[in-house]
């Protein structure tokens, strides 16, 4: 029986992908929620926010260390799995991967000096400007990969003579027309996942082992920046609407099963389609689609028969794009929820349900950033790069891409049992309480120290 190469060469690059993007979506929001924590601390001289950013820190080196194993993973798959593609357009994507591998290792360079410096500054404020280009570095790498994939969605910057590349503009490639809405959204769900995630964490261990003034303030703090990302990744999401309704017309039509080019179009959420592709047991929310693709009611808006149906993505991305949408309305609503309830005060933020709710947030949020990504590259199909060259024309054609699914699979399963017990052993025997009173009975007083950085 022959291999299907190119079946193959999508599972090698989906399951890298989804493993990888984890990692990645860590390694972008973190940062920012360990500046935003020491700034406080240092504002309000209360070492509980410094022990969030220290504590926090350290986790987030564990992750720093696997995406980075990850990240080569997928350097090497783009030669290894696709390499019709990176003969096509590596000259046009060689810049922003080589930017973004600068901007990790400028972030990784500063949290180094971040790490092994803490209590080594009398003026408290030197050690926290270490976060701004730990943050900076973070966001530029994502903002330039990001670039690559509006690349593979709204090709540009170059000449295509003779079916190669030629008069090529690197610049002009990643700032394509798809690059600001797709960085938008990939930064603001990436903070919204990392507050998510710590908040979490916090009422998790409230849950477990009741509240405790270092929590509720972990709780508390990234609940607003929660609401905070949560306002901005919906904005980001309506952005990003509206520019497939103006460029990627077929790709928002497959989201909402729009068939027919209509104006006053609905939005239709969940349901499934029969043979016919007739919609059966939907939600239909009048006129709602045109008004999300243009801001007017009745805009007419592109249906999938404008486009020939090889070239129809595949439709279960209704599902996806439902989904993703759904938790980023819920994260937002469980913020409000929250701060009603701090704001009301008949009502206790920290009862059990309000905890556990806050606890699945975190699950879900990433969750959201999965069916996200899955959205983003399956909504492209059938090309790799759009309208340019399809993915079957990119996939390799060796029969040996099999075996390197199962050489992948089992890396990331190592990697991933040696992150849970890496994480465990750091943070299971060391409770933030009993660590915050051995740190204040060992903190040095830079001011008395001789021969260091304060002196």
């Amino acid at each position: 029986m022959a291999i299907d190469t190119v079946m193959w060469s999508r599972l090698v690059t989906g399951m890298t992908l989804a493993f990888h993007v984890i990692f990645a979506t860590l390694g972008v929001g973190i940062p920012l929620m360990i500046a935003i924590a020491e700034f406080i601390g240092i504002r309000k001289k209360d070492p509980h926010y410094t022990l969030m950013a220290k504590r926090w820190a350290r986790g987030f080196v564990i992750s720093v260390a696997v995406g980075v194993v990850t990240g080569t993973v997928i350097s090497l798959q783009l030669a290894l799995v696709w390499p019709n593609f990176m003969k096509l357009a590596g000259n046009v994507i060689a810049l922003p991967l080589f930017m973004e591998v600068f901007a990790f290792f400028f972030e990784a360079i500063f949290l180094g000096i971040y790490l092994y410096t803490w209590d080594r500054f009398k003026n408290p404020y030197i050690h926290w400007l270490l976060t701004i280009p730990i943050v900076l570095g973070a966001g530029m790498s994502a903002v330039f990969i990001t670039t690559v994939n509006g690349f593979m969605n709204q090709p540009g910057g170059f000449v295509m003579e003779a079916g190669q590349f030629t008069a090529v503009d690197p610049v002009q490639a990643m700032l394509n027309t798809a690059t600001f809405s797709k960085v938008f959204h990939v930064l603001s769900s990436a903070y919204l996942t990392g507050a998510a995630l710590l908040a979490g964490i916090a009422a998790f261990a409230m849950l477990r082992k009741g509240v405790s003034a270092y929590h509720k303030k972990a709780l508390n703090l990234m609940m607003a920046v929660v609401l905070l990302f949560g306002v901005l990744n919906t904005l980001a999401g309506d952005v990003s609407a509206k520019f497939l309704a103006e460029h990627q017309p077929e790709k928002l039509a497959a989201a909402e099963w729009h068939f027919e080019t209509e104006s006053g179009a609905d939005l239709i959420l969940m349901g499934w389609l029969n043979a016919e592709h007739e919609i059966l047991g939907a939600l239909h929310l009048p006129k709602l689609l045109s008004f999300l693709a243009f801001g007017d009611f009745n805009a007419e808006v592109t249906g999938l028969e404008e486009f020939p149906q090889d070239e129809w993505p595949p439709l279960l991305v209704h599902y996806l794009f439902d989904l993703m949408a759904g938790i980023g309305f819920a994260l937002l609503a469980i913020a409000v929820l929250y701060f009603l309830f701090v704001f009301w005060k008949k009502r206790n933020e920290l009862n059990k349900w309000m905890l556990r709710i806050i606890a699945l947030g975190a699950p879900l949020a990433f969750l959201a950033v999965e069916l996200g990504w899955f959205y983003a590259e399956i909504g492209r199909q059938p090309w790799i790069i759009r309208g340019i060259m399809r993915v079957e024309e990119a996939a390799t054609s060796s029969p040996n891409i099999r075996i390197l699914f199962f050489v992948f699979l089992l890396l990331y399963i190592v990697l991933g049992i040696m992150c849970v017990i890496v994480l465990r052993r750091l943070f299971n025997n060391n409770p933030a309480e009993v660590e915050m009173e051995k740190w204040l009975k060992e903190k040095p007083d830079p001011s008395t120290e001789k021969g260091g950085p304060a002196s």
